[in-house]
């Protein structure tokens, strides 16, 4: 069975673009097959210290850690295609 797939998304309390961010990553939950999703929230205003850990420098972002190769994309996450292709991850869920 494979491992879960991990993704973190940091954002900046409650503000327009971290809003719209998890807003746009329950849209690609749900146009992908998430499935095996573990999927974080992380505000770095409330914890500073994983951000700084994870060296975050910019919300929103989407950090999919993977054995192979960790991946990240900073912005509203808008573009579902493009995020999925970017993070490796085909429509169906699958890295």
């Amino acid at each position: 069975m494979a491992a879960p797939l991990v993704l973190r998304l940091y954002i900046a309390g409650d503000s327009a673009s971290s809003r719209r961010a998890q807003q746009n990553l329950q849209r690609l939950r749900a146009s992908a097959s998430s499935k095996g999703w573990d999927v974080e929230i992380v505000d770095v205003l409330t914890r500073p210290d994983l951000a700084d850990r994870a060296g975050i420098i910019a919300t929103p972002t989407l950090s999919y850690e993977d054995a192979h190769r960790s991946r990240r994309i900073v912005g509203d996450l808008s573009d579902t295609k493009r995020v999925l292709e970017f993070l490796g991850i085909d429509e169906g869920g699958h890295a």
